[in-house]
């Protein structure tokens, strides 16, 4: 499969747990569901490692590898934490496109931090992408 394919398959994934989480809050803090979420998640990606045989790689892994991995885990978790909260205190159709304006941010740090290319298309899209977020708020 392809990039686009995977990309796609996320797109779907995060647009259901969305929903899935919101129902989900009802009557449960939102760090207690975060935490269910991280077991689960921790489950499933070991099984995967394990299921495709690639538990060995784990002894050339460089220090900067695991530092870097270990840092964007930890974004992760500030990430679902926060979008687990304001999921329990506001809608989901509200929440969600706020938590996409990553991909935006994502586009500006790829062209500061990773001196990635951007297009003007590309700028376009930015600036559409944060435009349609803002319109959603109530």
């Amino acid at each position: 499969m392809t990039w686009l394919v995977y990309a796609s398959i996320s797109a779907l994934a995060a647009a259901a747990t969305a929903i899935l989480a919101k129902i989900g809050l009802e009557g449960v803090p939102s760090t207690l569901a975060t935490a269910i979420r991280t077991v689960v998640v921790l489950i499933c990606a070991w099984g995967v490692v394990f299921a495709v045989g690639q538990q060995h790689a784990m002894a050339s892994l460089s220090r900067r590898s695991l530092l870097f991995l270990t840092l964007s885990g930890l974004g992760t978790g500030v990430s679902w934490l926060a979008y687990f909260h304001a999921l329990k205190l506001a809608p989901a159709s509200s929440v969600a496109p706020i938590d996409k304006l990553s991909l935006p941010l994502t586009i500006c740090l790829a062209l500061v931090v990773l001196q990635e290319q951007v297009s003007m298309q590309a700028w376009l899209g930015v600036a559409l992408m944060v435009i349609g977020a803002l319109l959603t708020l109530r």
